[in-house]
């Protein structure tokens, strides 16, 4: 247990932040330079419709509250509305700092069960949000596809990194899904089973060096099985409806900002929303903290033909300044007071 505490907190530590940070600016400052005429900014800007940047704003709010209240749900009331709002807020801290590729589960396990939650118990919660969010980026990207009506990917992609970002996309999708669907097996149906498999295959020569990884996987859904025994359907409804309503307000956000520069209809609304979806499963495999970069590169690729490619490239900055560097600055300045006060106290007992 000592050993995972030290994994994360070598994970979590605030001085990360430079990174991703440092990335982003680069990659900023070379699109701005790039692609955004000084001379016209201040008129874009000017014709900004800030009743809609208000309502980003207030989307990226009602987000937050919903993933606050999600985790207090289903952790039956034990999270107090601080703790819950402590867990989010360094829960995000912790994905802003880390590759989406990596995954969080040890860092938001160590943050719950420090707010009181019992390992086991924590373990659960977090494995079955990341159930929850994966699946739905396997339902909605279809519907994506069905919204987008042939226009999924940008027009001019064939002669520039189209072919690429369609190929990524699919790839990205599939691992995603296999991923999934074997957790959920896991985790709902046969445990001990999904345990077998991973350990047999990791029994493989060149999958050996991850062994040891898969033992401990196994065992940890072992674990969080049990404690999702029981559940009633209410639990259910209520955690699929949330998961559903704080995803759609991420990816409502963007509509907002790009409504803020240029008014859209019915159908480009949607078009967005769908490219939106595809940007986000893409960036779950990439290898920069947080999708640093990557994320500026994806939106002025999938949101130019929409507002020019200036207006995109201020409309993308703005974003990240709204759903990323927030979250980096508030963890590294709550993380360290955080810690004192949890670490203080012993950890909660392993079993519920």
């Amino acid at each position: 247990m000592e050993e995972n505490q030290d994994k994360v907190l070598k994970t979590i530590n605030p001085n990360k932040v430079i990174w991703p940070i440092a990335l982003g600016l680069v990659v900023a400052v070379y699109m701005f330079v790039r692609n955004v005429d000084l001379d016209t900014l201040g008129s874009n800007l000017a014709k900004m419709d800030l009743t809609w940047l208000g309502a980003a704003f207030l989307v990226l709010f009602i987000r937050d509250a919903g993933y606050i209240w999600r985790i207090r749900y289903l952790t039956n009331g034990d999270l107090s509305w601080s703790s819950s709002t402590y867990s989010i807020l360094l829960w995000e801290f912790a994905s802003a700092v880390t590759p989406s590729a990596v995954g969080g589960t040890a860092v938001a396990t160590f943050i719950l069960n420090r707010e009181g939650i019992s390992f086991g118990r924590s373990l659960a919660y977090v494995m079955l949000t990341a159930v929850l969010d994966n699946t739905f980026f396997m339902l909605a990207a279809p519907l994506a596809i069905l919204l987008a009506q042939g226009q999924l990917f940008p027009s001019d992609s064939e002669s520039v990194w189209g072919n690429s970002v369609s190929v990524l996309f699919w790839i990205s999708y599939l691992l995603i899904s296999v991923y999934n669907l074997l957790f959920a097996f896991g985790l709902f149906f046969r445990p001990h089973g999904f345990k077998w498999l991973i350990v047999k295959v990791t029994q493989w020569r060149w999958l050996r060096r991850w062994h040891h990884l898969a033992e401990e996987t196994g065992n940890d859904v072992i674990t969080a099985s049990a404690e999702m025994r029981g559940k009633k359907n209410n639990f259910w409804l209520n955690a699929i409806l949330s998961t559903i309503f704080v995803w759609t307000a991420r990816y409502a956000l963007v509509n907002c900002l790009l409504q803020a520069f240029m008014p859209l209809d019915v159908g480009q609304h949607l078009l967005v929303f769908a490219r939106h979806t595809v940007m986000w499963v893409i960036m779950l495999i990439s290898p920069t903290p947080g999708s640093s970069g990557t994320a500026d590169l994806a939106f002025n690729f999938f949101f130019e033909g929409f507002v020019g490619t200036s207006v995109a490239t201020v409309a993308g900055s703005i974003w990240r300044l709204m759903t990323f560097y927030p979250y980096l600055f508030l963890g590294a300045f709550v993380l360290p007071r955080w810690l004192r006060k949890v670490l203080a106290r012993p950890a909660p007992a392993t079993k519920s």
